[in-house]
């Protein structure tokens, strides 16, 4: 905190005491999903920025690095040769990202040598011509930012050849290294840079997170992410439309998000016409008297329609038996929108009850969408930000917006997955968009919630 603010007196003036009972039912205990209240004695600072003087000390414990140009950085611009990687699925904003890198590097920098690897890690260790690099300027990327996908290609897999991937390097004589991807991608890179270390090597290698479910720790947004929901409420409107032009019309709705369901929660605030949201933070339970079904079917009683939002990411533990992986690493999910679908129309017809279920799978159709105004300037701004950090010689870095001010975050503790919170303030503003109960389960605290909110 500046001087100047620090002498701002940012007390609120109150009208008096309060004594009245809040008619909003929430939580006093940590721990059991539900959000909690707010008291008085909870602060934000307003700027997060510090000083720790001309010689920082080695114990970064609690700050992180700002991201930006430095004064005095490591490599001679005209020995640089970069290369840029986009790993994993496709994600909005991936060609926003490369476009921004090329032009700094070779606008501010002077730097004339770039390789574009082609999909992915595969393109350090195929010799096939499908995988020659592309030489990358100014004038090859121009345009790119205006389609979606990559223009680099992008592939799962690979990364575990460390060796062989550390060799082609070498061979290139690649001295700095963008690797665009999720925590797979970067738990790649960070084993790449450890290889890199036991060579002596000066090859510096750089992250820009990649992840459309939003959920790298310490990162509060990750590119292709606005899109995303942009995208998704489209989905979602289209489900309420056909919900609500039916006789007991259902929407059904699945969006991305593997082990977190922040594109859901965001989804449901923004298009304020889902009724029901379900990620894999929050337990439910689909049966019994305070179960999502009959929840369900209370709705459809009183208002003839509703439209259900859910993460792809639940139902995993029932419906997979056998964990297998896809080459990336990642667990193959079962098809939880399918699954679901199948329940809904099944206690239905159980009941006796008509109903008209409409199911939406936008998922591809929203990874592969150009990068929104928001997210193409916050990609600019990344792919900036990791080409200062590169020339400065910084590496086993991840770029990242934290408190809205960009840094540089170690990769060995950002390629943790972060999670919704549901005692967060996020989720309770999904509940109060959706009006569901804050836990549909049978336990005595669901009953405990439900009589509170007199069901």
């Amino acid at each position: 905190m500046n001087k100047k603010e620090a002498s701002v007196d940012f007390t609120i003036e109150t009208l008096g005491p309060c004594n009245v009972e809040s008619p909003i039912i929430m939580s006093k205990t940590e721990g059991d999903f539900i959000a909690n209240y707010v008291t008085d004695n909870e602060f934000i600072r307003p700027n997060v920025r510090v000083s720790l003087g001309k010689q920082p000390p080695e114990d970064r414990s609690g700050v992180l690095e700002r991201a930006g140009p430095r004064e005095k950085i490591y490599f001679m611009p005209n020995h640089v040769h970069a290369g840029i990687v986009s790993c994993g699925g496709l994600c909005p904003g991936l060609n926003d990202v490369i476009r921004a890198i090329v032009r700094c590097l070779s606008h501010r920098y002077g730097v004339t040598r770039i390789s574009g690897i082609r999909y992915g890690y595969q393109g350090f260790l195929e010799d096939d011509k499908k995988f020659t690099p592309i030489p990358l300027n100014p004038d090859v990327v121009d345009d790119i930012h205006k389609i979606g996908g990559t223009m680099l290609g992008s592939a799962r897999g690979g990364g575990k050849e460390v060796s062989r991937i550390v060799d082609a390097l070498e061979r290139m004589n690649i001295n700095i290294l963008f690797t665009i991807g999720g925590d797979g991608t970067q738990k790649g890179s960070l084993e790449i840079a450890e290889e890199i270390g036991r060579r002596g090597l000066r090859i510096a290698m750089i992250g820009i997170p990649k992840t459309v479910d939003n959920d790298f720790s310490y990162i509060q947004r990750s590119f292709g992410f606005d899109t995303a929901v942009a995208k998704a409420v489209e989905a979602v409107t289209a489900a309420h439309m056909e919900a609500h032009s039916q006789i007991n019309g259902i929407g059904l709705v699945k969006v991305m998000g593997r082990e977190s369901g922040f594109i859901a929660a965001h989804t449901a605030l923004a298009s304020h016409e889902v009724n029901f949201v379900l990620i894999p933070e929050v337990p439910f339970e689909m049966d019994g008297d305070r179960g999502f079904l009959r929840h369900l079917e209370k709705r459809i009683n009183k208002r003839g329609h509703a439209v259900i939002l859910i993460a792809e990411g639940i139902f995993q533990n029932q419906l997979v038996t056998e964990k297998t992986t896809d080459a990336g690493g990642n667990v193959k999910l079962a098809d939880a929108g399918t699954y679901m679908k199948d329940r809904i129309a099944e206690y239905f017809k159980d009941k006796g009850i008509e109903i008209n279920l409409k199911y939406i799978d936008p998922s591809y159709m929203i990874r592969s969408a150009p990068a929104s105004p928001n997210d193409s300037i916050y990609c600019e701004r990344l792919g900036n930000a990791a080409v200062h950090a590169a020339m400065a010689g910084k590496t086993k870095v991840l770029i990242g917006l934290v408190n809205n001010e960009f840094v540089h975050l170690p990769m060995r503790v950002a390629i943790i997955r972060n999670k919704v919170d549901p005692e967060s303030s996020l989720w309770r503003d999904t509940l109060d968009a959706t009006h569901q109960p804050p836990l549909m389960v049978n336990n005595q605290l669901g009953i405990l919630f439900g009589v509170q909110r007199g069901e």
